[in-house]
């Protein structure tokens, strides 16, 4: 595939993506991905034969770029305590999206949950990569026999987080929630491992 066809299949798979978040993957149509990419359909259909092809397509980009940031979050902070800070940052950083679409992950997962077990299987890969990578962490912390439940746990606590900052419009409630899961997190870290969640 030449530069030009890969931007150009570049360009559907991003538009498509912001689609799926801001829409929903059932109410995003095939010509809304021909006018949110600028691509005409013709050429699209070189690229993919069908909506489902171009979910494939997201999720593979969407995957990427989460690993990609975990592996730069690995790199970039020496202390599981600095990484899992890090991770929580994504709630403030995202703030404003949070508020008007919800979490990406989140509402493509509960969308897909209740009718394409299939695709569902397939988007529930970016919650497996974040708690692989979260378990990892709070094991280094010094919680191994733990660590996937703490990964859960903070998982859970952050879709609820989002959750309820969206349907509420809520920035206030997020920044602080987010404060007190830092709280935690440092508490686990100086050893108190009863520490309140």
């Amino acid at each position: 595939m030449s530069r030009k066809s890969e931007r150009t299949r570049q360009r559907i798979v991003e538009a498509a993506n912001r689609l799926f978040y801001h829409k929903g993957y059932h109410n995003t149509s095939f010509t809304d991905v021909v006018n949110a990419s600028g691509v005409p359909r013709g050429n699209i259909y070189y690229y993919f034969k069908s909506k489902g092809e171009i979910f494939h397509a997201a999720m593979a980009y969407r995957l990427g770029r989460i690993e990609q940031m975990l592996q730069s979050w690995t790199e970039r902070y020496p202390t599981p305590l600095e990484r899992l800070k890090r991770f929580l940052d994504l709630l403030p950083d995202s703030a404003d999206a949070l508020l008007q679409y919800g979490c990406p992950m989140g509402t493509i997962n509960a969308e897909l949950a209740k009718n394409d077990p299939t695709l569902h299987a397939e988007a529930r890969e970016m919650f497996l990569r974040f708690e692989d990578w979260l378990t990892d962490q709070f094991a280094e912390l010094g919680y191994a026999g733990r660590a996937r439940e703490f990964a859960r746990r903070l998982l859970a606590r952050g879709q609820g987080i989002s959750m309820v900052a969206h349907v509420y419009g809520d920035r206030r409630f997020l920044m602080r929630e987010t404060k007190l899961l830092h709280h935690w997190l440092e508490q686990l870290a100086s050893g108190e491992d009863q520490a309140e969640f």
